[in-house]
């Protein structure tokens, strides 16, 4: 979850660590900005969310300087954007708002809980989150406002990698760019109706008392997160893109207590039950139970993603062509059937020790057999929704090991130069920005050299 300007965890975690000790150390201003404050608690918090993420769990040295700054900045942004009017939907507000309510809830299990550990009830913790992710939000369309009209060139590109030492450049193992075609073979009709009269069964024990609703949850329930959370989930009727349309309508179709007739998703059949309503979240309990793929079904997939290879070799269709018509993987249609970068640098360059997917290390052991530009036969394998499914694996291309240069790694070093500029453009729009704002900042953090850069700006003025 994005945090710009807005509550942490780590900054919530501070406040239940506050009241249980009833606050017994008062809050401390580190910063001023206009007529904007930054607590001490501000940074704590940042700081344990970057520990948290940590690999290693511990801090740079200047993570305290860096963190007061990039808050300094917010800071000046935010007030920068309400002096140009920037716009911000209510909308987006509210929908982090719900998102950020529904993350700490699943954190702690239940408003119950989450309002026992923290002291604040929902309706609290909206208030105090409202704010935060406003300024968020303010801070975020000032900068993307900086940032617009920043570009490289290729002799600053250049001149970028030039500068690097060349013990210093990084070096990269090798690479492969991988996609795939999913089929998923579609159950009979007596598979459906099956796994359906499964579900209306459930339903009757339930009604007539001779079985516990969460129990038959635990027992028979196909979802794989059934061991952690017994089937519970927290919905909101906004969240549209996290959820199975189908599966949420028919949630909030339900009336406290209720239990739904079986509900066809695209990850097999529901049996809902509502727990709680309020307002525009329900607190719901399901069982999963999928319609079971025969071999028959399997053999059928597989000879027509076959049909499918042959036209791609034959060239007859190209690879990303056939992946828009025929693959039923539900990112297909925003990657194009090629698995992503897990480095965060985005892209498709992936690493072998990457695959590390369950649904992905079969790969692994058929990349030893492709050369770039090849596919596979097609393959049965599970998803990683636990189904039975047919795909077949295109190695697009392998990179060698190599030392970063310009001819391989044009884009990265590219990315990075940009990053740089970027960075200097905000620096020197805040040199220019800060002193025609109220600014103070504690003695302590004064000697941050950014900080110690813009106060320098303040003295002249």
């Amino acid at each position: 979850m994005k945090k710009l300007l807005a509550l942490s965890a780590g900054a919530l975690l501070l406040w239940q660590a506050s009241t249980a000790q009833q606050k017994l150390v008062a809050d401390k201003i580190i910063g001023v900005v206009g007529d904007k404050i930054i607590l001490k608690s501000d940074m704590d918090g940042t700081l344990a969310d970057q520990m948290r993420n940590s690999p290693d769990g511990t801090l740079p040295p200047d993570a305290a300087c860096n963190t007061l700054e990039m808050l300094i900045s917010q800071k000046v942004m935010v007030l920068q954007a309400e002096r140009d009017s920037l716009p911000v939907n209510d909308g987006d507000v509210e929908a982090q708002m719900e998102n950020r309510i529904r993350y700490f809830e699943q954190l702690y299990g239940s408003k119950e809980k989450m309002k026992e550990v923290t002291g604040y009830s929902v309706y609290q913790l909206r208030e105090r989150f409202r704010q935060p992710i406003k300024e968020g939000l303010l801070a975020q369309a000032m900068r993307n406002k900086i940032i617009e009209p920043v570009k490289v060139t290729p002799s600053e590109v250049k001149r970028f990698y030039d500068a690097i030492p060349k013990d210093s450049l990084k070096f990269y193992e090798s690479e492969l760019e991988i996609g795939s075609i999913v089929l998923q073979p579609k159950a009979t009709r007596e598979m459906d109706q099956y796994a359906i009269d499964r579900l209306l069964d459930f339903k009757k024990r339930v009604n007539s008392k001779e079985s516990e609703f969460g129990s038959l949850a635990i027992l028979y329930s196909e979802d794989p997160g059934v061991k952690d959370n017994k089937g519970i989930y927290v919905l909101n009727r906004n969240d549209k893109h996290t959820w199975d349309p189908d599966f949420l309508a028919a949630a909030f179709r339900l009336k406290e207590g209720e239990i739904s007739s079986p509900v066809k998703s695209q990850f097999g059949y529901h049996l809902i039950m509502m727990l709680k309503r309020q307002g525009d979240n329900v607190t719901v309990q399901h069982i999963l139970v999928r319609a079971a793929v025969t071999k028959s079904d399997l053999a059928s997939s597989t000879t027509k993603l076959d049909s499918v290879r042959s036209n791609i070799l034959a060239g007859k269709i190209t690879f990303s062509e056939a992946v828009a018509k025929y693959s039923d993987a539900p990112s297909a249609k925003f990657d194009g059937g090629m698995l992503q970068s897990k480095t965060g640098e985005g892209g498709t360059l992936i690493t072998i020790d990457q695959l590390d997917d369950a649904s992905e290390r079969d790969i692994v052991l058929m990349l030893d057999t492709l050369k770039p530009g090849n596919i596979s036969a097609p393959v049965q394998f599970t998803d990683e929704n636990g189904r039975a499914a047919v795909r077949i694996v295109y190695l697009k291309t392998r990179t060698q090991p190599h030392r970063e240069n310009l001819t391989d790694d044009y884009s990265r070093v590219q990315a990075r130069t940009l990053d740089i500029k970027r960075a200097e453009a905000i620096n020197k729009w805040l040199i220019e920005k800060i002193p025609t704002f109220y600014v103070h900042v504690d003695n302590e953090y004064k000697e941050c050299r950014h900080i110690s850069q813009w106060m320098a700006g303040l003295a002249k003025e």
